[in-house]
């Protein structure tokens, strides 16, 4: 950290990259949750000599920065307080600020063998991760997400101990063996007998050590009964949704999902869903030398691909879903388990980590999946040949899950041009061609980063992250966050969300569309809680809340002071206050919601139940 992104720092406040701590005492303790933290999540730096007063951080400054620094070091390289150093010599510096100086550390982001990154000896009780404003606690299922991806193992390759051929499909693995049979009809393969097929496959495994023996993960995936699956895994859980219909009130109009009508594993999902996946698709048809239409044009070939990415890197032993969806204006494909290689390093291609080598192996031998890093590049080398918005792929580090969102739009569409013109007026025609890309952008995706402009643009980050500055304070854009965790929410968008979604009458609105959907963990449309009060009450509390949307950090009594003012006669939900108040959801529960419910100022819908998906508060009568 140089002193100007210091002096940037102590101006904007805390953040997810940045942790502000006196060291008046010595090195804090809580010092090595921000390390585990920051190290989980996307890296970040920890200023010592910075003390919270008022609302406002001041520089306080560090006695013996050298004897604090050897602290640190003693700490950081015994395993008994980190079980793994992260920091290096060129991590750390000290800084003269107005006289005083500060310890800057800077944690990097640790890759996936690293992780967990944890404190005290207990992965359990000792790792944490970074959110906007603070670091928490990782859940167990979080750990355990995290030890998996650790190892270089492959995850796909353990034996299932009590499961048998008995447990796989016996039409899946037939309909393999002839699609097999038809693409390599002399393959010494086809002479094996059953249980010397499956292992050929990495379905069936030996394990030399143990002397043990059986049905692999990736041979149940592959092939497995729906009740032998959920056995196994318990979460297991495969979606694919076509959300075509113009009328909001219809959630899909096709579905496939468990629904115990056949035999979900990855083999017949596949192939159940590639054919609709591509339905309709408008593009031209290529010819062959001899002039016959060729059937699979470079966007087959990249849906394909995207499919069979989204199976084979996915977490299956994770509690999320696996879901694809088809919209009229886009694909989106999200599977449980974050990026094993850099998301840049995806965009480049030449570098692969599959996380199941061996469902890519099966669907190799079916002509499926690329080898060597080269699939993403097939659905980027697609979408360009079309003029459709590059792909764009975004990690949630909370959920450890990825989305990957191809966008079936030129970049920028007459009727979205409509639309930007109509929000900037005049000076439209005054914007350059950066201004406008980062417009489109957000307005197609609802909510971006500096980083995602980046896969669209050649201009340095720091001149994007001017522009966007700039497009934010002629409130163009709306702005939440600071540091590497900003975000820029399209302003038309972010309102239509909260109050067109539900007109006049009570019923849901047909401005309501699909690119309203975000990337970010508050993503849902504003729900039912304005079914019973009209749209001028609604932008009554969007009026409300501005004050704290438009402001980083406020007086605590602020803040309650609103939500309650919010919360005067309706029930709001999380979320809804988390888009209101322009904040994020975890840290207004912790931090807010939860202190308001216990000392009575605010009442739960559904008091017993305080995860219940129809959860929302009001001010108690009372109060």
């Amino acid at each position: 950290m140089t002193l100007d992104q210091l002096l940037e720092a102590l101006h904007l406040g805390e953040d997810r990259d940045v942790e502000f701590k006196s060291a008046n005492g010595g090195l804090p303790k809580s010092l090595w949750e921000s390390v585990s933290a920051f190290a989980n999540t996307e890296g970040g730096t920890i200023v010592l000599g910075v003390v919270e007063r008022d609302g406002a951080y001041i520089v306080e400054g560090v006695r013996k920065p050298q004897v604090l620094l050897k602290t640190f070091w003693d700490s950081h390289n015994n395993a008994q307080k980190l079980n793994q150093p992260v920091c290096h010599e060129r991590d750390i510096s000290v800084l003269a600020v107005d006289g005083s100086e500060v310890v800057c550390i800077h944690v990097p982001r640790a890759n996936r063998q690293q992780r967990p990154v944890f404190i005290n000896g207990n992965p359990f009780f000792g790792c944490y991760k970074r959110n906007h404003e603070g670091d928490y606690r990782c859940s167990e299922a979080e750990v355990r997400q995290m030890l998996r991806d650790a190892g270089d193992d492959p995850l796909d390759g353990q034996i299932l101990e009590g499961f048998d051929i008995d447990d796989l499909d016996v039409e899946s693995v037939t309909a393999y063996r002839n699609r097999f049979a038809s693409r390599d009809s002399d393959h010494p393969f086809l002479a094996l007998g059953e249980r010397e097929f499956l292992e050929s496959l990495g379905a069936w495994r030996l394990d030399r050590r143990s002397k043990l023996s059986g049905i692999t993960l990736a041979g149940l995936l592959m092939f497995g009964k729906e009740r032998s699956l959920l056995e196994a895994l318990p979460h297991f859980h495969l979606d694919y949704q076509e959300q075509l219909s113009g009328d909001p009130d219809v959630r899909w109009t096709f579905r496939l999902t468990l629904d115990g009508k056949w035999a979900p594993n990855l083999f017949n999902f596949y192939f159940r869903v590639y054919p609709r996946l591509v339905d309709g698709i408008d593009v031209p048809f290529k010819l062959d030398k001899a002039a016959t239409r060729l059937e699979q044009t470079h966007v087959h070939e990249a849906l394909r691909e995207a499919l069979v990415n989204t199976l084979v890197h996915a977490d299956h032993q994770s509690s999320r879903p696996l879901t694809v969806i088809k919209h009229s204006d886009a694909f989106i494909f999200t599977n449980p388990g974050r990026l094993r290689i850099p998301r840049e390093q995806l965009y480049q291609g030449g570098v692969s980590d599959p996380r199941n080598p061996n469902l890519l192996k099966m669907f190799q031998m079916l002509g499926l999946g690329e080898k060597a890093g080269s699939g993403f590049q097939k659905i980027l080398r697609a979408w360009q040949e079309q003029h459709w918005m590059i792909p764009l792929v975004a990690e949630n580090l909370r959920l450890e899950m990825t989305r990957v969102w191809l966008p079936v739009v030129s970049m920028i569409p007459e009727n979205v041009e409509r639309e930007l013109r109509s929000v900037v007026g005049e000076d439209y025609r005054s914007l350059d061609e950066l201004g406008r890309v980062i417009l489109m952008l957000a307005h197609r995706f609802g909510e971006i980063s500096n980083e995602d402009i980046q896969h669209y643009r050649t201009e340095h980050p720091r001149d994007i992250g001017i522009r966007l500055g700039q497009l934010a304070a002629a409130n163009w854009l709306d702005k939440a966050g600071h540091g590497r965790g900003t975000r820029y929410r399209w302003p038309v968008a972010a309102q239509r969300d909260l109050f067109s979604i539900f007109d006049e009458t009570g019923k849901r609105s047909e401005q309501s569309t699909s690119s309203s959907e975000h990337l970010t963990d508050n993503s849902e449309h504003f729900s039912g809680d304005s079914e019973h009060f009209g749209s001028e009450q609604n932008q009554a509390m969007w009026r409300l809340a501005e004050v704290i949307r438009n402001q980083k950090r406020v007086a605590k009594s602020l803040m309650e002071r609103t939500i309650l003012d919010l919360c005067e006669s309706h029930w709001l939900s999380l979320q809804t206050l988390a888009k209101l108040l322009g904040r994020d959801a975890d840290t207004l529960r912790n931090h807010y919601i939860n202190p308001m419910l216990k000392d009575g100022r605010l009442e739960a819908k559904v008091p017993d139940k305080p995860n219940h998906p129809g959860q929302a508060y009001r001010k108690k009568a009372d109060r």
